[in-house]
């Protein structure tokens, strides 16, 4: 009881949500240190050890990252999204003309002075997303109004997910999906939701004309839609799905994590299933629904729209990255390369994973919980301190 009660002073919020993310963080350890195997034996002098400390760090410091953000008054981040988008536009034009190549696009920055990279791309998405959750919010008595209220939401998103899209085109499909449900939610009519569409459709275009990634868009839907043409990295997927049975081969007995292209990113849910069988896959799936479960709670009994529309848009963006992530692994949807929240290894995909964890959680903080959880301050405490500061605030008057 004791331990309940330090522990949920300082974790303030919705505790499933709290859950999820420290379950999934364990698993992620598990999974990439298996899959990883191979890979640090090669590239490590043999320590296989190397990416299972490298990655347990980051994903120390994606619940640094959390912390801090759950403890930070949501209302904050419609001031700083702005600003953190207007800095996005210049990053990811840099990261396009000047940024690291891999795999054929050039996502990354290099941070001067050091061998560390950084991806714009997961700065904007979540800087768009607040941004037009805290936009929304303040135009909700004029959402009729197209010219007013809807422009400049509309031009946003074109221009941000045109960006993302010059080189990675999968990503900016997905955030103007997660967009248009944001929009929907915010009671925008369904005509402007078709202007949004046309805006999409031109941004697509833009991108897959002059970005990186148009022949390896245009392969890989040729591929999914071919019925001999089966891509190496879906048949190594599909594989490791197929020899997985329910209940797996066992912790570390992956036999795919040495023919999967990128195992401990991309494809790590087939890992997962290769190891812990279908049931271990479906623990997966559950833990996310209970995400984006607990996530429309938090929207329903949110008492402000920016509140609601922030934890829905960030949860969406979160669970719809996580399901086409793992429809790519069992064949439903093309492959896309994208990573699956808080379990792929990663640098800048961890850290804002977490810092959008942390909003989602300060959003439940302040709208459920009032300043603080109920756990961590006695009610009569809580209305002796709030009587206190009546009594001041008459004998100041």
């Amino acid at each position: 009881m004791t331990q309940t009660y330090s522990i949920s002073k300082y974790l303030k919020g919705d505790k499933f949500i709290w859950g999820v993310a420290i379950v999934l963080s364990l698993i992620s350890i598990l999974v990439v240190y298996s899959a990883t195997g191979t890979l640090a034996y090669r590239k490590a002098d043999g320590n296989t050890e190397y990416y299972l400390f490298k990655h347990s760090f980051l994903v120390f410091l994606a619940f640094i990252a959390m912390y801090f953000c759950h403890k930070v008054d949501y209302k904050y981040y419609s001031r700083i999204s702005r600003m953190a988008l207007l800095v996005s536009v210049p990053l990811l034009l840099i990261a396009w003309y000047f940024g690291a190549t891999l795999n054929e696009a050039s996502r990354w920055i290099t941070i001067p002075f050091t061998k560390y990279t950084f991806q714009p791309s997961d700065l904007a998405k979540l800087a768009l997303i607040t941004n037009m959750a805290s936009m929304l919010s303040k135009r909700q008595m004029s959402i009729q109004r197209f010219q007013k209220a809807l422009t400049p939401l509309l031009l946003w998103c074109g221009i941000i997910c045109g960006l993302i899209g010059l080189s990675d085109w999968s990503s900016a499909t997905l955030l103007f999906m997660t967009c248009m449900l944001l929009l929907f939610i915010g009671r925008v009519p369904v005509k402007y939701l078709g202007m949004l569409a046309l805006i999409g459709v031109m941004a697509g275009t833009f991108a897959f004309a002059f970005g990186q990634r148009g022949g390896t868009v245009s392969s890989r839907l040729e591929s999914y839609f071919s019925e001999s043409a089966v891509p190496y990295q879906a048949e190594q997927s599909y594989i490791a799905v197929a020899t997985g049975g329910f209940t797996g081969k066992g912790v570390g007995k992956s036999v795919q994590r040495n023919f999967l292209p990128h195992p401990y990113s991309d494809f790590i849910f087939a890992i997962i299933i290769e190891e812990y069988g279908t049931l271990g896959g479906m623990a997966i799936v559950a833990l996310y629904l209970i995400l984006l479960y607990r996530g429309m709670v938090i929207v329903s009994r949110s008492k402000r729209a920016f509140g609601g529309l922030l934890a829905a848009g960030l949860v969406f963006m979160l669970v719809v990255q996580a399901f086409v992530n793992m429809s790519v692994v069992v064949g439903l949807v093309p492959v896309t390369g994208m990573p699956l929240p808080l379990l792929s290894m990663g640098g800048t995909s961890l850290l804002f994973t977490g810092m959008a964890f942390g909003i989602v959680l300060s959003v439940s903080r302040t709208e459920i919980y009032g300043s603080g959880s109920p756990l961590s301050e006695p009610l009569g405490n809580q209305r002796r301190k709030r009587m206190r500061q009546m009594m001041n605030y008459v004998y100041n008057k």
